[in-house]
């Protein structure tokens, strides 16, 4: 008896320990098939994929995530981003998942992209839905992670002081009036409102400056695997192609599709989306 004792103790606690090694994110999983982790973008929930799970379920083992310090997900200390890439590569490795496909939106897309670069033979086909390997270059190519780390406006310190700073009060009617310019329906304006209000402010502000000041764009030459990129309308479909394609330049195999769509395709347009997203994987 004693001796069955110290073993379950020993076995809990090696579960503990290893359910704890994951506090870069929490992980929903649904669905029989090929692993795909879905990532999503900055401060939503897991939630934001779940019409695409549905869509997906059927054929995929769906390992749902929400980001640490995101929509009521307990923060963490910083380096927030590089945290959460390492605890990803750490759990597909635990839980020995083979070639899984990376879907990622915006921030998500962007640590698909990291992950898939640092190691490639790691995983399957990536899905970035709008998503960039350096956002800050959106408007400036020519820019770079030294000269915003250098840039006054990407002050750690000052950015996060402006998110705690935010009232409560009017917090989420301001956040969804905003949102309306990354999606069409109001209802879920609302809800993202909701997601960013439950986050932890300063983890908004970290990982709005980590993903700013870190620069893919020469990594993403690591990638071999076929890549998927599905990007919203900035300004016309040509303009987009043109700056996302700029963005891509180092990684000539992706193939790059502009919907007729606001930042969260997935909202707006899903069902191109899940036509894009079926027609890549199959092939």
């Amino acid at each position: 008896m004693f001796i069955k004792m110290i073993f379950l103790a020993v076995t809990t606690l090696f579960y503990s320990h290893l359910f704890s090694q994951y506090k870069g994110f929490e992980v929903t999983v649904t669905g029989t098939g090929q692993p795909v982790i879905l990532i999503p973008g900055y401060s939503c929930s897991g939630e934001v994929w779940k019409e695409t799970v549905e869509h997906l379920k059927g054929k995929y083992e769906c390992h749902v995530l929400t980001l640490a310090g995101f929509a009521g997900v307990p923060a963490i200390d910083t380096p927030v981003l590089e945290t959460v890439k390492n605890d990803i590569l750490l759990y597909v490795k635990n839980k020995r998942l083979r070639k899984p496909i990376l879907i990622g939106h915006s921030l998500g897309a962007f640590m698909s992209l990291w992950l898939s670069s640092e190691q490639p033979a790691r995983f399957g086909k990536v899905i970035c839905v709008d998503g960039l390997p350096f956002l800050a270059a959106v408007n400036n190519p020519a820019a770079n992670a030294a000269q915003m780390k250098k840039d006054p406006m990407f002050d750690a310190a000052v950015v996060v002081k402006n998110f705690e700073s935010l009232p409560d009060s009017g917090f989420i009617d301001r956040t969804a009036q905003a949102m309306k310019w990354q999606v069409e329906d109001t209802a879920r304006a609302r809800q993202i409102a909701k997601w960013q209000y439950a986050s932890n402010r300063r983890t908004l502000g970290t990982a709005l400056i980590e993903m700013s000041t870190t620069d893919l764009r020469p990594l993403i030459a690591n990638i071999k695997q076929p890549v998927l990129v599905l990007g919203s309308l900035y300004g016309s479909k040509v303009s987009s192609q043109n700056i996302i394609g700029e963005q891509y330049k180092n990684l000539p195999q992706a193939q790059i599709k502009v919907a007729d769509s606001k930042h969260f395709i997935m909202y707006d347009q899903p069902q191109w989306m899940y036509n894009e997203i079926d027609t890549f994987l199959q092939n």
